[in-house]
């Protein structure tokens, strides 16, 4: 009888030892749109679309010229040569469509593979604090498909890990720029 009352005290005790996980969230569409190196690099990529349909722009008015000045040439030449030049024109419109769609999704591309090493970025910085915190859990949540029904703001990492992932960007940007 001994025995099993010593049993169940320890196994109180021990019970009573256990570690008691320690849960946070984030809120990642906040976590991510928020991180300065994506703003910077949807900046970087705005700056470049526009220089792209600047160039596509300039591109198409010539190709409009050049339009204009075979229609006044046609006008006075052959059946047959008009039907050349209106062909020529028609297959540097497509080589031109065709280039300025690979040059887009060249374009569309390379951001989308930033993109994607940010968004690795932040889950592995996300873990490592998890970590450096004694967090046994860090859960992740959006607007549109929330899996923290509910929780107490002391529990919100959002704005500490945004804060923390900003200052250790900044912080790698100013040992980068010492290091030139």
């Amino acid at each position: 009888m001994k025995n099993i009352v010593y049993v169940v005290l320890a196994m109180i005790v021990l019970s009573s030892c256990e570690k008691q996980a320690k849960i946070g969230y984030v809120n990642n569409g906040t976590l991510i749109n928020d991180f300065q190196e994506k703003i910077d690099l949807e900046a970087k990529f705005q700056i470049q679309e526009e220089a792209f349909k600047k160039r596509a722009d300039s591109i198409g008015k010539a190709f409009q010229l050049e339009v204009q000045e075979t229609q006044k040439k046609a006008q006075r030449a052959s059946q047959k040569k008009q039907h050349e030049l209106m062909s020529g024109l028609q297959q540097k419109q497509q080589q031109l469509q065709q280039q300025m769609q690979f040059e887009q999704q060249l374009l569309s591309q390379s951001f989308q593979t930033e993109i994607d090493s940010v968004i690795v970025k932040v889950k592995d910085f996300v873990k490592d604090y998890g970590k450096k915190n004694g967090y046994t859990y860090i859960l992740g949540t959006t607007d549109a498909a929330s899996t923290v029904m509910y929780s107490t703001d002391d529990n919100d990492l959002t704005q500490t890990i945004l804060e923390a992932l900003n200052g250790t960007d900044k912080e790698a940007a100013k040992e980068t720029d010492k290091k030139e």
